[in-house]
C-alpha cells in the first residue's frame, strides 16, 4: 500500500501526520510512504528526522490583511497542484492523508481530482480553511472534538482525538514519598508563550512564597530574559526555569495542576492524562482556533480559561487559588478524562488503510 500524507507549517499540523504513518508502519511494515509539504516550514527538517521522505512544494498561505498581493500566492497555488499531480502519477499513492496547512489544500485537492480517495484529520475544535475546502473532496474526516456537523458533512465525521505521543501514558510521576508540595507545570511550547511567561515573570515574588513547586518551561525565545528574573528573584530552589523538556511524560505525571495554550495537541494530552489546566488561548492564531478549544472543554467543566489579556492580573492567582482547592481539581480530573480519546492515531491509521482496500 502506498500512503501519501500531507501538511504542515505548525508542530500542530505535522505531530500528528508523523504518529498517522508511524501507526500506518506498525499495522503494515511493507507500507510506503510520502509525504508532501511546503518549502521553508517546518515539517521539511521534522519529517526526514522522523524518517520519512518529503517533497516540498513552493505554496504559501494568502494574505488576508493586504489580499492584492495575492497574485504571485496564486501563481505559487497552480505552480504546487501542477507539481503535485506529478508526484501523484510518480508514486502512485493508494489513498491521501491530509492534516490541514498550505500544502495539504493543493496535494489533496490534486489527488482527489485524479481519483484518489483522501482522508482528512481536523486537530482543533473550529475547523480550518484548508479542511472546509476540502470537505466535500473527502471520503472520510477524522475528527478530535464532538460537534463538528457545523462544518462537515455528518456521515463522514469519525470520532477519533488527536495523535499523541506515545509514551506519554507510560510515565510514572518523579514525585518522591517524602515530597508533598503541589506541582505547577507550565508549558509554553518549544518556542515559548510571551504573555505566560511574562505573567510568571511578574508574580514570581508569589510562586516563591508558595509552598508549591514550580516548572516553568520557557522556551527557547525566551529563556534568556525569564531566566535573568529567576536569577534576580534569588534562584528560588522551589522554581524550575527550563527552556526545554525533554521528559515531559516525567513532568505531566508529576502535575496537579497545567498551565498551557490552548494548541490541539496539548489540549489531547491534557484530556489523555486527565490534568486539571488553566487554558490562556493565543489570541494570534487564524480563526481564533485556540479560544474554541479551550472553550470545548471549559463548557463541559473539565478546564479553566484565563484569556490572554486578563492574565498578567489573573493568571498566577487563579493557580495558586485553585491548588488550593482540592474539590475543584477532582472535578476537572473526572471531566477532562471523559474528553480523552485513546489510541488516536491508530484509530485513524485504520480508516486510511480501509480506505486503501477499497480502493483495490
Amino acid at each position: 500500500m502506498r500512503y501519501l500524507i500531507s501538511g504542515g507549517g505548525t508542530g500542530g499540523h505535522i505531530f500528528p501526520a508523523i504518529s498517522i504513518a508511524n501507526a500506518l508502519k506498525e499495522l503494515d511494515p511493507e507500507a510506503e510512504i510520502l509525504f508532501v509539504g511546503a518549502l521553508g516550514r517546518m515539517e521539511m527538517e521534522r519529517v526526514p528526522q522522523a524518517g520519512y521522505k518529503i517533497v516540498g512544494l513552493p505554496v504559501r498561505g494568502f494574505n488576508r490583511a493586504q489580499p492584492w498581493k495575492n497574485v504571485s500566492v496564486l501563481v505559487d497555488l497552480v505552480k504546487s497542484i501542477k507539481q503535485v499531480k506529478k508526484i501523484i502519477r510518480d508514486f502512485r499513492p493508494d489513498v491521501g492523508v491530509g492534516v490541514g496547512g498550505y500544502a495539504s489544500g493543493a496535494a489533496m485537492w490534486a489527488a482527489a481530482n485524479m481519483g484518489i480517495p483522501i482522508l482528512l484529520q481536523e486537530q482543533n475544535g473550529f475547523a480550518g480553511v484548508t479542511n472546509k475546502i476540502l470537505k466535500n473532496k473527502a471520503a472520510k474526516i477524522c475528527v478530535a472534538y464532538p460537534g463538528m456537523e457545523r462544518f462537515f458533512p455528518a456521515e463522514k465525521i469519525i470520532l477519533t482525538g488527536n495523535p499523541v505521543r506515545q509514551n506519554l501514558t507510560k510515565a510514572e510521576s518523579r514525585k518522591s514519598k517524602v515530597e508533598s508540595r503541589k506541582t505547577l507545570l507550565i508549558i509554553g511550547g518549544s518556542l515559548g508563550a510571551r504573555t505566560i511567561n511574562e505573567s510568571i515573570k511578574a508574580a514570581l515574588p508569589d510562586l516563591v512564597k508558595s509552598d508549591i513547586h514550580v516548572v516553568w518551561q520557557t522556551g527557547k525565545v525566551y529563556h534568556e530574559s525569564c531566566k535573568a528574573a529567576w536569577e534576580a528573584a534569588g534562584k528560588p530552589a522551589n522554581i524550575e526555569c527550563l527552556d526545554f523538556l525533554s521528559d515531559m511524560p516525567e513532568r505531566y505525571a508529576q502535575a496537579d495542576l497545567v498551565i498551557s495554550r490552548a494548541g490541539a495537541s496539548s489540549i489531547s494530552e491534557i484530556c489523555l492524562l486527565g490534568k486539571p489546566a488553566i487554558l490562556v488561548p493565543s489570541p494570534n492564531v487564524a480563526e481564533d482556533h485556540q479560544t474554541h478549544n479551550a472553550m470545548a472543554l471549559v463548557n463541559r467543566d473539565a478546564a479553566v480559561l484565563v484569556r490572554d489579556a486578563e492574565a498578567a492580573e489573573k493568571l498566577i492567582p487563579t493557580a495558586l487559588t485553585l491548588l488550593e482547592d482540592k474539590a475543584k481539581l477532582e472535578v476537572l480530573h473526572t471531566n477532562v478524562l471523559k474528553l480523552a480519546q485513546a489510541d488516536s492515531a491508530t484509530r485513524i491509521a485504520k480508516e486510511v488503510m480501509a480506505l486503501a482496500n477499497n480502493r483495490r
